[in-house]
């Protein structure tokens, strides 16, 4: 690809799509799950990119979405958007998420890279970017989360990769071995 914004939005979309396909095809109980000592679970990580998305390609360059994210006020817990309650369903999260990035299509649309804007929770001078900026850190967070994602899968059903039948991911290989292999060398400094 010749053009740096297209290359960026590419590679944003193929970790969201990621992220997307990590919920698919668990029960409803397996997508909520805390699945580490500090809670994360693979839709709380949805609710999460949705609601930054939403704030790094809208309220940054001046484009509020005018969704209300209650988990984001003063009085709400700090990781209030890393969890779904009852009420919020897989669906409403995942279009939540789609929701996202139509709002944040439309400002890669309108916007050059080098567009500035301001992040209102960075501090200082720190909080002014650019349409560039954003987009790798956006592109950053979510590859980060859809790792976090990929590993707590694993966990659950062994499924692995960035899609279903991930050309990466040899499913002949012998996996029980190679985890064997991984176990004994690791037992040697113990």
């Amino acid at each position: 690809m010749s053009d740096p914004k297209a290359t960026l939005v590419e590679y944003l979309q193929s970790a969201r799509d990621a992220i997307v396909w990590k919920v698919e095809g668990l029960s409803e109980y397996d997508a909520r799950r805390p699945l580490t000592p500090t809670g994360t679970n693979l839709l709380g990580l949805v609710k999460h990119l949705a609601s930054v998305e939403l704030g790094y390609f809208g309220d940054t360059f001046g484009r509020p979405s005018g969704i209300a994210l209650p988990w984001h006020d003063d009085a709400a817990d700090p990781h209030d958007d890393l969890v779904l309650t009852v009420d919020e369903t897989r669906e409403w999260v995942l279009g939540l998420y789609r929701t996202s990035w139509e709002h944040a299509a439309r400002t890669f649309a309108e916007l050059d890279l080098d567009a500035e804007g301001r992040v209102p929770w960075w501090p200082g001078d720190r909080g002014r970017v650019t349409l560039h900026q954003v987009l790798v850190h956006m592109l950053s967070e979510t590859s980060r989360h859809a790792g976090h994602a990929d590993i707590l899968r694993e966990s659950v059903d062994g499924a692995v990769g960035r899609r279903p039948q991930d050309a990466n991911i040899d499913d002949g290989y012998d996996w029980v071995a190679h985890h064997a292999r991984v176990d004994a060398a690791a037992r040697h400094f113990s």
